[in-house]
């Protein structure tokens, strides 16, 4: 991965787009970025579900500029430690996933899985735009796909 200065963090767009300094990790800067999504879905848990779903719209809208203006700024499309797609992506899931541990579980490792992986059209939607929309679109598209088979799971255990 492409060092980042540390002065790049002091700027705001930057920081919100590393996920907190959560995406500097050395290992595996898209997991520490989820793991911050699931921090803040778990801090919104006692929240109105129409303010979650708010929540959920302004992750998603904000994180189109945010990603896609941290990419300019540190010159690089889609830097490996811009996770704030993560964090959107998996605050998505997890909204629709059973509020227990094992459903959260499964809504992450989901959501990982698909994030890593890039099943068709994920990869594609990743290499064809370009900014933000591009940056973000390939992890909502994971998102759908875990919130997917979450739901097909829930319908055939009950």
């Amino acid at each position: 991965m492409q060092r980042l200065p540390a002065k790049k963090l002091l700027d705001p767009v930057n920081f919100l787009a590393f996920g907190f300094g959560s995406g500097l990790s050395p290992w595996a800067p898209g997991t520490a970025g989820t793991l911050v999504g699931v921090g803040i879905a778990w801090a919104s848990l006692s929240l109105a579900p129409d303010l979650r779903l708010v929540i959920a719209l302004v992750l998603v809208i904000a994180g189109v500029w945010i990603c896609g203006e941290s990419a300019r700024r540190v010159g690089v499309h889609d830097h490996p430690g811009i996770v704030w797609d993560e964090i959107a992506g998996i605050y998505l899931v997890l909204l629709v996933a059973p509020p227990t541990v094992f459903g959260w579980a499964a809504g992450f490792g989901l959501f990982r899985l698909f994030d890593i992986w890039k099943p068709w059209p994920i990869r594609d939607l990743d290499h064809r735009l370009a900014g933000g929309t591009g940056i973000m679109l390939d992890d909502l598209v994971a998102a759908l796909y875990a919130a997917l088979l979450l739901g097909i799971g829930r319908w055939l255990l009950l």
